[in-house]
């Protein structure tokens, strides 16, 4: 009696069955000719190859000869009998000129239900692989298969293949626990070229699967500085393009699609499956164009606690045959459960929270990195992300205390994301630019195609340091890398008007309307532009914009204020800042709020509206107790003359960040220098002021999150030199301020500069160019408030001109 297994064939709802010659959708039976059966049994024997029409017509008719129609009347009977008679094919695919394709993933599988570890067949042949002899650990070592001479597709599986195949795979997995299928040449992809990965096909029902190996993949292969990714951001606007949801699964035609639109040059596609109590995975890797098989690979683990450790020999196979050198691959290769973790629930918990981010936005991701990390406390990552999380959603303190869990734990972790992780810590957490810099630096030497390192520089290291042309070639490397992130442009565009580089702000917003980017601090960018044009028309236009977007109408009715204020009018000014807290609190972001409350202060104190200042600046600590806030807050209360708590404040910006360089050279010496110079010491406060001199030209955190401190080193130091009698030093500093008026664009501080060079002149007995200066300054606040102090005693010192 004859017992070898049956192989019957698998894909999507369908199930195909050679020695019955059935084709079934789920349990019902579906017509079908007996040529069009023979011709779906060779496709899906030789499912993702290219079949030409004279391959077909000599398997379906060997020994007749038949014209090339009836060959496409049965692919028509075919596709009619699977549904696929669509404009876009999901089963077979026709390409002009060369044939046809079968493009669902196949399973081929025992009548026994068993799935056989050739499952996706291609015309590379299955290569059992012996036992490395001197293997010493008891762990498995991989061995490079042996090329094989391509086998025409067989009408079937000879009866002794299978049963022969079963006892191998017994014995050598027994043996060795490892089982491959793989493609031995080189797979045609250059370090210019992006990968797709797709989800994981989990056909085990376990669900732990579902998203956990897609993400282990991604970790894997972003270890490597040879290949790119096909990032979230890419994957997420071809997904809208499509008109599928933030969280659609990117499988076969879906995932192919995506990788078309996203430029991607190939797409990894994997799946696991049982054999028993044993697991099989499947990597194969096809042409995002062409749909034609460029690698494959399988192994099979002894159990579930294996899986993550294929995962990794599955990638790192396929990272070889790409291309990248042995070099890299040996320093940049850790093993999965290293690089991230080694619990495939907290894997997978992280993953979903990933994909929450796309779908729900940061604030939704939050409980589920905090379960990734109740699974794995020492998840490094998910700290990571964590921080970011909390500190996109204005909770500071929080942001800094994962950020500096995940540092503590950076090695566990890739070296890609260890770069990330110290770069984070150091340029936000602590605050460290300097220490950033170098990070970054190294960041983006060892893994040139990553934007981050580039973005980093750009949005934050570089603007603290006063590197502007530096922030701007960085912004640009950064928009190469990532043009579908919108802080490509943001940073581009910010960056460029700092030092008057219009002309590059008009690019990066040009460049973002055009990709269809809906990103608040764009809307910014382009107020903060046309009001350094003196465009109203454009002003209105962003704000405009603004309107029915709760996140973005609390920056615009900010910017607003801005410039009411600059131009004197504060009581308008107020209004709307008062406007633009209360939105930013129902959005639920405190910080946000105590920043434009501390913005109001500033300028309150500098033009001498002091009750109001110590109002601001109390609801704006009440509303959040970061660095920014507390800076702002500490010098307008120094300013009002509440020397007490300005100083306090400042005591606990140095206890607490000793590291941080907008602290250092920034928030202290200004903060202190007010103070001396309430005391009647401008010489001390000269002294104090002396050490922001290194940085005093760059832009603090405070200016990069709450559009104030830029300079405010320089215009103390004027107003010390006023207080010292000393006529050309004060000019020298408030000239200073005039020369680089771009660094200060969104706060109306930057007005007392002209009135501050009009005093320096006076007192140099310069009256001409003393009295000009006051003519602008006064021209500037024309329309002010009729009682604003600053333009009173302007005018008293004008008079005294005279």
């Amino acid at each position: 009696m004859n017992t070898d297994p049956k192989i019957v064939y698998e894909f999507g709802p369908f199930r195909v069955d050679p020695d019955k010659q059935v084709l079934l959708r789920g349990d019902q039976p579906i017509p079908i000719t007996p040529k069009a059966f023979e011709m779906l049994v060779v496709l899906v024997r030789r499912s993702r190859e290219v079949i030409t029409k004279d391959e077909l017509l000599q398997a379906i008719w060997p020994d007749s000869f038949v014209e090339e129609a009836n060959l496409s009347q049965n692919i028509f009977l075919l596709r009619k009998a699977l549904g696929d008679t669509g404009e876009q094919r999901h089963y077979i695919v026709t390409l002009p000129g060369r044939g046809y394709r079968f493009a669902a993933e196949v399973r081929t599988v025992t009548d026994t239900g068993e799935a056989l570890v050739a499952q996706m067949r291609s015309r590379t042949e299955i290569v059992l692989e012996q036992p490395d002899l001197e293997e010493v650990s008891g762990a498995p070592r991989i061995i490079a298969a042996k090329p094989q001479p391509a086998l025409p597709p067989p009408a079937r599986w000879p009866k002794w293949l299978v049963p022969a195949a079963i006892v191998a795979v017994t014995v050598l997995t027994a043996a060795t626990g490892f089982l491959l299928l793989r493609r031995n040449h080189p797979i045609p992809l250059s370090d210019r070229d992006s990968v797709l990965v797709a989800d994981f096909a989990n056909l085990t029902g376990d669900a732990v699967f579902d998203t956990a190996l897609r993400q282990g993949l991604e970790v894997q292969l972003q270890q490597s500085p040879y290949l790119t990714i096909v990032s979230e951001d890419r994957i997420q606007q071809a997904l809208r393009f499509m008109g599928q949801p933030a969280d659609t699964l990117l499988t076969g035609v879906v995932a192919r699609d995506v990788c078309v639109r996203a430029g991607g040059a190939a797409m990894l596609e994997g799946s696991i499956q049982t054999l028993g109590s044993r697991y099989i995975l499947n990597l194969r890797a096809t042409s995002c164009q062409t749909g034609d098989l460029l690698d494959q690979e399988q192994i099979e683990v002894p159990g579930k606690l294996d899986v993550l450790g294929a995962i990794g020999r599955l990638t790192t196979g396929f990272r070889q045959r790409a291309g990248e050198s042995p070099a890299t691959l040996q320093k940049h290769d850790l093993p999965l459960a290293e690089a991230t973790t080694a619990s495939l629930e907290a894997l997978k918990t992280y993953s979903l929270a990933l994909r929450v981010i796309a779908a729900q936005g940061e604030e939704a991701s939050i409980p589920y990195f905090k379960r990734a990390i109740e699974l794995d406390p020492n998840f490094a990552m998910a700290y990571a992300y964590l921080a970011l999380m909390y500190g996109s959603t204005g909770a500071s303190d929080l942001a800094t205390q994962n950020a500096r869990k995940a540092f503590q734990l950076r090695d566990h972790a890739s070296d890609n994301e260890r770069f990330f992780i110290s770069a984070y810590y150091l340029g936000r957490a602590i605050g460290n630019q300097e220490k950033a810099r170098e990070v970054c630096k190294e960041w983006a030497q060892i893994y040139p195609h990553d934007p981050l390192p580039h973005a980093f520089l750009s949005g934050f290291v570089s603007l603290v340091l006063g590197n502007y042309e530096e922030a701007i070639a960085e912004g640009r490397k950064a928009l190469a890398l990532a043009p579908d992130r919108a802080f490509s442009y943001v940073n581009l565009g910010e960056d460029a008007l700092y030092i008057d580089r219009f002309d590059i702000s008009r690019e990066a917003i040009r460049g973002a309307e055009e990709r269809g980017m809906d990103e608040p601090l764009l809307l910014v960018l382009r107020y903060d532009l046309a009001f350094a044009q003196n465009d109203p028309r454009g002003m209105q236009q962003a704000v405009d914009a603004s309107r029915g977007k709760p996140d973005a109408m609390d920056l615009l009715a900010d910017r607003q204020a801005f410039s009411l204020a600059y131009a004197g009018q504060l009581r308008r000014a107020r209004v709307l800042s008062r406007q633009a807290i209360d939105i930013a609190q129902q959005q639920g972001d405190h910080e946000r709020a105590a920043q434009f409350a501390v913005r109001a202060a500033l300028r309150e104190a500098f033009f001498g509206d002091l009750r109001d200042a110590r109002q601001d600046a109390g609801t704006g600590l009440g509303l959040a107790h970061n660095r920014e806030v507390s800076y702002g807050a500490a010098v307008a209360l120094a300013l009002a003359g509440d020397t007490t708590k300005a100083e306090a404040l400042a005591a606990d910006l140095e206890n607490n960040y000793p590291e941080d360089t907008s602290i250092r050279f920034n928030y202290l010496p200004v903060i202190r220098g007010v103070l001396a110079l309430h005391r009647g010491d401008p010489a001390k406060a000269l002294e104090i002021l002396e050490a922001a001199s290194p940085y005093e030209l760059g832009t603090p955190r405070s200016a990069s999150t709450g559009f104030f401190g830029s300079l405010y080193p320089i215009l103390i130091r004027g107003e010390a030199y006023l207080a010292s009698r000393k006529g050309p030093e004060a000019a020298r500093e408030f000239q200073k301020v005039l020369d680089h008026r771009g660094i200060m664009i969104g706060d109306p501080v930057s007005t007392l500069a002209r009135y501050g060079l009009a005093r320096s002149l006076a007192l140099s007995h310069e009256t001409a160019k003393a009295r000009a200066e006051f003519t602008q300054a006064l021209q500037t606040w024309k329309d002010a408030d009729p009682d604003l102090p600053i333009l009173l005693k302007a005018k008293a010192d004008f008079a005294s001109l005279q």
